[in-house]
């Protein structure tokens, strides 16, 4: 907990509006979980408000990361908040969209039956092009940079970066099948909550993994760096190891995904 008080409490005095956008978003989420006790409607086999819970809490955890990992690196003031600023709107207005076709009863992704839905399902592959775009940027910085951290952490940020932009291009292979299934159509029956099929391949399983590699592997190598006292070179042996294993995790998803099969088949 006072890891992830620091994270929160560093926000904070860095970046007021990312720090409230987040917990926004975490707010957004609260008013989910009571929209799936008061509202019997669904999509796609499941309550029209799972979706937006799931991304509100997947968006802001995202964000705040973005906003904390910035404060590691190097940056000047006008880079660091044209970054925050990039990453926080563009996503809130993704957040938006997802929340409001969602009140409407309507898919928000691969949505084409209107020209409406249809600009707005553009609109959302707009926002998240950008973010890619800083991805991009943190993994070039990452490499040419020293960040504010041992060295087993920052190479554990640098993999950390490739793989969440590795479970972005996932995103992309669903966006252009116009489908999350593989095997069969996109609905039918799925893991509670995720809602990852059971019948057959799911993209969205690597898709979750990859884009929270960004918190998990970093996580992984700053505990290890605080509880192990071993080299130095053993500990970023050891995190470069565990960013590997995590990236190998995926790319096993992402197969089975491909060739129809569910991660757990019910």
């Amino acid at each position: 907990m006072s890891y992830l008080k620091n994270i929160f409490t560093t926000v904070r005095k860095e970046s007021p509006i990312l720090y409230w956008i987040t917990i926004l978003h975490f707010i957004t989420a609260i008013v989910c979980i009571v929209g799936i006790f008061v509202d019997d409607r669904t999509l796609m086999g499941i309550n029209v408000w799972i979706k937006p819970l799931k991304f509100c809490i997947s968006t802001g955890i995202y964000i705040i990361t973005v906003g904390f990992l910035i404060t590691l690196y190097p940056f000047g003031k006008r880079k660091k908040n044209i970054i925050n600023g990039l990453t926080t709107w563009t996503l809130l207005v993704e957040t938006v969209i997802i929340v409001y076709q969602a009140s409407r009863g309507v898919q928000s992704h691969y949505n084409m039956s209107t020209p409406f839905d249809a600009i707005l399902f553009a609109a959302m592959g707009i926002l998240i092009g950008i973010n890619v775009l800083i991805m991009i940027l943190f993994i070039i910085e990452s490499i040419r940079l020293k960040i504010k951290v041992p060295r087993s952490v920052q190479w554990a940020i640098l993999i950390g970066w490739l793989v969440v932009f590795f479970g972005s291009w996932i995103g992309g292979q669903m966006i252009s099948q116009v489908a999350h299934n593989v095997g069969v159509a996109d609905g039918g029956p799925g893991l509670p909550l995720v809602n990852w099929s059971t019948l057959a391949g799911d993209l969205r399983v690597a898709h979750f993994f990859g884009l929270h590699g960004i918190q998990i592997i970093p996580l992984f190598a700053v505990v290890l760096s605080k509880k192990w006292n071993a080299t130095s070179r053993s500990q970023i042996f050891v995190s470069i190891a565990f960013g590997l294993l995590y990236a190998a995790w995926i790319g096993y998803t992402f197969y089975q995904a491909k060739q129809g099969m569910p991660l757990i088949n019910l």
